[in-house]
């Protein structure tokens, strides 16, 4: 993921905690809002509700993992954060990958 693709200023983060909209399945919480950009960036998270870094860093690559394998594509122009529950502890890189279809799916839009 080339550097200006991901997200990491906190105005922007809480642009689209404020202003965007959500959805969510039993694994994550996807956040989304639309920029002016000709790209999208995207964001991997992981509170400390989910456990110890071990668990956090684990949970944040099974979701980029899950991202990457299921092939989808998102449209340029919007802003995405990914939260992982503390559920996640439990998933193996499958089920974070039907969560994360199903979510970006619940989207309509966000797809290409």
């Amino acid at each position: 993921m080339r550097e200006r693709h991901v997200l990491s200023r906190q105005k922007d983060f809480d642009a689209v905690y404020n202003k965007g909209r959500s959805a969510a399945s039993r694994y994550i919480v996807l956040f989304y809002l639309k920029n002016s950009l000709g790209y999208s960036r995207i964001s991997f998270l992981a509170s400390k509700k989910v456990g110890n870094s071990v668990k956090r860093h684990r949970a944040t690559r099974l979701m980029r993992e899950a991202l990457r394998l299921s092939g989808q594509v998102i449209k340029p122009g919007y802003d995405l954060v990914v939260v992982a529950r503390n559920t996640i502890n439990d998933a193996g890189c499958d089920d974070v990958m039907q969560s994360l279809v199903s979510v970006l799916k619940k989207t309509r839009g966000v797809l290409s």
